[in-house]
């Protein structure tokens, strides 16, 4: 037994049983059922020596409790975050010069915005946007009971990977401040006499754990660092050696900057084209897909992880075949790219050619453009992968691709359908993708098909937005007094943005707190966008343009399993679709509202917003789809507010991963099943238990785990909340290793006629898969 305990100031007190024992009763304070002794027995083991610092008797009690984490006793994953709370006080306060006690653990908020200022780790807004009692009183808003929300794992993902160090990485900002932080700069720029209630609203939001930021935003927001706030981006590549290179160098740059990337390659030539009229000179998407490989690797995002690229291909592409092999471990290393993720877009006519077992064409986009002649209204040349069928069944792709396939002089490849589907489903089983993007479906449901065409998604496949290839348009040199500068001009295309939070719905929905919370995220999301600088200037523009946002959800599990509500069930279909049906009617609602208040984004007009047909299209407006939480009536009266007044934001809703921020929150991911009861967090030294969040007698009964649920459930939810959802969702399925290829089949052939509009990764638990940490959110 020790002796003495030694403080951080070398202060030496006679070791305490008795106050051993008090700080196991504040630990366990409200956590009924847990036995204090065991705790103490465990704690006095680990305490060897004639001293201890106070630091190694909090680590004890931390450690100790994890040891005690069971799924019958789930709850000591809290007893050992209120320990590990007491360790992270402590170090704030040594290293900001304040005495932090048991009721009053924050010290004073201006002092440490002023610091942190000063030492260059805050951004000077937070100083020159509020007074001095305007800090205070945000200070005073503080909640440290808040801090008791977070289980062990969320509180260690929040201190290790976002609150604020200084530069020798010693903690000064603790949760509830990194929370106020964030609604200070997302705010700064409001008007000022609404801006102290704003921060106020979007802290209550945050703090409560009714929603999280994206990961770029709660790690960057307020901080002078070089990251942005805006978790990825989708880039379209032109068929050029300019394009090609320029969109390398602008993946490189916003990679570095921490944001994960999608790139559309549909548009270069393939394997054996032409160039100048030089007849099998062109080497074909694979070699720039390698290079893009390379910039993955070389220029990691801020020093911490390689940079996270996916790229997209057609399947009528040429190369495809070639593509799908770029991630397996056997063959051609150089035709392999081990490093980037790809996803596959797939139309309408193909997956029919699939069920069909029907032979498929494939060809070179520029011999198409070349020999096929379409072109759009303005002279542009069109390829296949410009057009997409309107309605299923009948639409213009199907009647370009007949004409191409019956067009003698065009060059193509003739495969069965079924063929590829069976290297797609070999290369998911092997490696998890390639996604599945269905572009027919995505651009039906696109409610800015007036101002462009969607033709791939971003790294996680939830982001569905128009794109375009930016274009060198000359490049010339300019003298202008006495300085001769190479200038060059390009042409802007559309270069997606993705700005993301997400709501918390175990939270949020049994606490009835969603007409409160919606708004202030919507406001949140766009603030983001008028507050990033974006180093890519065509990103920088299509953010203005369009205001995109993407608003997610995570904990549908673990709230399925508090309302007692199975799985797999046509409970749950229904629950889905009422659910978001009215998330999405805040949505827009609160957008409308910004905008009556801000203005519309810019391309409004034309945009299905106006005209309405956003509204019908979803059947929203015909009295036939009557939802559980808003009325027909209500729809009507909003169809008529947005085409009165326009919406904010020309995308709203989009269903992202949510790995490490449904983590922070102690909640099941994104719109996923719980993968185990009991899963474990490795550490270098020891494995952290995790149960299932709010897992008791009463809801480990709706708890069925991933692997054994029927797949065609998930499908069906996925279609009820893709009705409402106006990009989309990073949808998983989760399969046996061993999976009948019938049975693999037929899981994709019923998500593409249930309307979802992408699937992310197929999961096995053969495979180990790494997630896009900026699509966290």
């Amino acid at each position: 037994m020790p002796q003495l305990v030694v403080k951080p100031n070398n202060r030496q007190l006679a070791f305490d049983e008795i106050r051993l024992s008090v700080y196991a009763d504040r630990n366990l304070k409200g956590l009924d059922m847990l036995d204090k002794e065991r705790l103490l027995r465990g704690v006095n083991a680990k305490l060897r020596g004639e001293q201890v610092t106070g630091e190694e008797i909090s680590s004890a009690f931390t450690m100790s409790a994890l040891e005690l984490v069971t799924k019958e006793e789930p709850n000591w994953k809290f007893a050992a975050a209120r320990s590990f709370l007491t360790s992270l006080y402590k170090k704030a306060a040594t290293n900001r010069r304040y005495k932090a006690y048991p009721e009053e653990p924050y010290g004073a908020f201006y002092p440490l915005i002023t610091e942190l200022v000063q030492k260059g780790i805050y951004r000077e807004d937070l100083l020159t946007s509020y007074t001095k009692e305007q800090i205070e009183e945000l200070g005073e808003c503080i909640d440290p009971s808040r801090d008791l929300l977070f289980d062990y794992i969320g509180l260690l993902t929040l201190a290790e990977r976002y609150l604020a160090t200084d530069f020798d990485g010693r903690v000064m900002e603790l949760p509830q401040e990194r929370y106020m932080v964030i609604a200070m700069f997302l705010m700064h720029n409001e008007p000022a006499d609404k801006r102290i209630d704003l921060v106020k609203e979007a802290y209550w939001a945050m703090s409560n754990l009714y929603m999280t930021a994206a990961t770029p935003t709660m790690s960057n927001a307020g901080k002078k660092v070089a990251g942005q706030l805006s978790s990825c981006f989708i880039d379209t590549v032109d068929d050029s050696l300019e394009g090609i290179f320029d969109s390398n160098t602008d993946i490189a740059r916003l990679s570095k900057m921490g944001g994960g990337i999608g790139v559309y390659l549909g548009k270069v030539r393939a394997r054996g084209s032409d160039i100048r009229g030089h007849k099998n000179t062109s080497s074909g998407v694979i070699p720039w897909i390698r290079q893009l490989n390379n910039t993955a690797v070389s220029v990691d995002q801020l020093g911490t992880r390689k940079g996270a690229i996916a790229v997209y291909l057609d399947v009528f592409h040429k190369d495809i075949l070639s593509f799908l092999d770029l991630k397996l471990n056997n063959g051609d290393e150089r035709m392999r790219a081990h490093d980037v993720f790809h996803g596959i877009c797939l139309p309408d006519l193909f997956m029919e050619a699939v069920e069909a077992r029907e032979e498929w064409s494939l060809f070179c986009p520029h011999e198409v453009k070349k020999i096929m002649g379409w072109k759009d209204e303005n002279g542009r040349p069109l390829g296949l992968e410009d057009f997409y069928d309107q309605a299923q069944g009948d639409g213009e792709f199907r009647q370009k691709y007949a004409e191409a396939v019956a067009n003698p002089q065009l060059p193509r490849i003739t495969v069965q359908a079924i063929d590829i589907m069976k290297r797609v489903m070999k290369s998911q089983l092997e490696t998890g993708t390639p996604y599945m993007f269905y572009r027919d479906t995505v651009n039906r449901a696109n409610p800015n098909s007036a101002h462009g065409m969607i033709y791939s998604s971003n790294l996680c496949t939830e982001i569905m937005q128009n794109q375009s290839p930016t274009v060198v348009e000359q490049e010339e040199l300019v003298t202008k007094d006495g300085q001769t500068r190479i200038v060059i001009s390009k042409i802007p295309g559309d270069f997606v943005v993705c700005n993301l939070n997400s709501i918390h719905l175990a939270r949020a929905v049994p606490a009835g707190v969603l007409e409160r919370l919606v708004p202030i995220q919507v406001r949140m999301l766009d603030n983001v966008i008028d507050i990033n600088n974006i180093e890519v200037l065509q990103a920088q523009y299509t953010n203005s343009q369009y205001r995109a946002v993407g608003l997610g959800t995570f904990g549908l599990h673990h709230l399925l399993a508090l309302e007692g509500i199975r799985w797999e069930s046509d409970e749950a279909v229904a629950y889905n679709d009422n659910l978001y049906e009215h998330i999405n009617y805040l949505l827009v609602k609160s957008s409308m509202e910004l905008a009556k208040e801000k203005g519309h984004y810019p391309k409004f007009k034309g945009s299905d917003w106006e005209s309405g047909e956003y509204f019908t299209f979803r059947g929203y407006t015909d009295g036939e789809h009557e939802g559980k939480f808003v009325t027909t009536e209500q729809w009507r009266e909003l169809q008529q507010e947005v085409q009165a007044n326009g919406v904010r934001n020309a995308w709203l809703f989009a269903i992202a991963p949510n790995g490490s921020t449904s983590i922070i929150a102690g909640s099941t991911a994104s719109i996923d099943p719980l993968y185990e009861l009991l899963s474990y967090e490795e550490k270098t030294t020891y494995k952290v238990a995790n149960p299932a969040p709010d897992l008791s007698e009463k809801t480990i009964w709706y708890y069925k785990t991933a692997f054994l649920i029927d797949q065609h459930w998930s499908i069906k939810m996925a279609a009820a909340r893709q009705r409402h959802v106006d990009q989309a969702q990073s949808f998983n399925l989760y399969v046996r290793p061993d999976i009948r290829a019938s049975e693999f089949l037929e899981l994709h052939l019923h998500a593409w006629k249930a309307g979802i509009k992408s699937t992310y990764y197929v999961r096995s638990r053969a495979l180990t898969i790494e997630e896009c940490e900026s699509c966290a959110s």
